[in-house]
């Protein structure tokens, strides 16, 4: 019997803002959708402050929002711009690393997420897919979330496919990939490459708000700040008492899910500590729903950079280790998981499934706009 042909490799580009107000992250990536992955080159791009300010303002504008297709007001505004951005970004993406856009088979678009309510079946990225196609004149899939959550799903987090992917080069399983973005997620790959996966709490976004408020910084740099604090362990038990923690997965959080628990009275390095035992603590907190405890945690995202957060870790949990030291890029994972989706989404392949997002079924996604 003759091999059945391999499905061609895809160079898709992913594009990922998500729900932090750091930047844009674009990646390449060479894929099948499957179990071939090619990574190639990645790049951030920071927000001006004047860019994050126009995303504050959508934020806030965002927690009334009932309707998901509503742009009405800052909403419109911050959308328009954000997808111009993400073209300026592809356009230099390309010139900073010699790579031909009229090569590129697809990008997965993520957008900016300003409000993600599943229980509410809502959820909103800014991002116009089709006014990028254009600008790019190139075909764009975005909006992955979206059927997801329609279906009863979390919508979040989507980027298990890809870990899983990821996880077929390592050595031993059952491995944790944990993704410390606005919010922390994690994915925990079984040596029979079954996945679990769930949001585990607050990750970057509330201590990014909090340096904004009573330092003026976007961040606590390197945890810097952080670690001259001391935990107020009563405000991180108040955290940590929310019933979100009891639930097993899957389950999500928005950005803002945790903002209206008070830190009054805590020093700006306190509170910045504070928040820092929160985010670890949820993370080792999330073993209690795994199948078996990893033996490896691999720290990706932003929040990998926060040493105050890493040393915590690494206090809680077994064998913590830098995305960087297993061979993967921490900073550009999701976004290189947005390309690898995108080239899914294209192929009609499964971006969810019961253990991710708690969805019925295994479900594909997205809208696909060509250029």
């Amino acid at each position: 019997m003759s091999k059945p042909p391999e499905t061609a490799l895809v160079t898709a580009l992913g594009l990922m803002s998500g729900t932090s107000l750091d930047g844009i992250d674009v990646a390449l990536v060479k894929t099948d959708g499957e179990a071939r992955v090619e990574r190639g080159p990645s790049r951030t791009y920071a927000y001006a402050e004047e860019q994050r300010q126009l995303l504050r303002q959508a934020l806030a504008a965002a927690a009334s929002l009932t309707d998901r297709k509503d742009r009405s007001g800052v909403l419109g505004e911050a959308e328009a711009a954000l997808t111009g951005w993400h073209a300026d970004a592809v356009r230099a993406f390309c010139e900073d690393t010699g790579t031909a856009l009229e090569k590129v088979g697809i990008v997965g678009f993520h957008g900016q997420t300003v409000i993600h309510r599943p229980e509410r079946r809502l959820t909103v990225q800014l991002g116009d897919g089709a006014r990028l196609a254009r600008m790019l004149g190139r075909p764009v899939a975005f909006d992955l979330r979206a059927a997801d959550v329609a279906a009863g799903g979390q919508g979040a987090p989507l980027v298990p496919a890809y870990h899983g992917a990821l996880a077929a080069a390592l050595p031993e399983r059952p491995v944790a990939f944990v993704n410390i973005g606005g919010v922390a997620n994690v994915t925990w790959v079984g040596a029979d490459e079954s996945l679990v996966a769930f949001d585990t709490g607050p990750g970057n976004a509330l201590i990014d708000d909090w340096m904004k408020a009573h330092t003026g910084a976007s961040r606590d740099e390197g945890g810097a700040l952080a670690r001259t604090g001391r935990v107020d362990e009563a405000t991180s038990a108040q955290f940590l008492g929310d019933a979100f923690f009891e639930k097993p997965g899957p389950k999500s959080l928005d950005r803002n899910s945790f903002a209206g628990i008070s830190l009054k009275g805590l020093s700006p390095a306190d509170g910045a500590a504070t928040l820092v035992a929160v985010t670890a603590r949820s993370i080792a907190a999330a073993c209690a729903h795994m199948p078996s405890p990893p033996r490896t945690w691999i720290i990706c995202g932003g929040g990998r950079h926060n040493r105050a957060i890493m040393q915590a870790l690494e206090a809680l949990l077994p064998n913590v280790k830098p995305a960087e030291a297993c061979g993967f890029n921490g900073d550009s994972m999701e976004a290189e998981a947005w390309a690898y989706l995108a080239v899914r989404a294209r192929r009609g392949l499964a971006l969810t499934w019961p253990g991710t997002t708690g969805v019925q079924r295994p479900l594909t996604g997205g809208v696909i706009v060509q250029e």
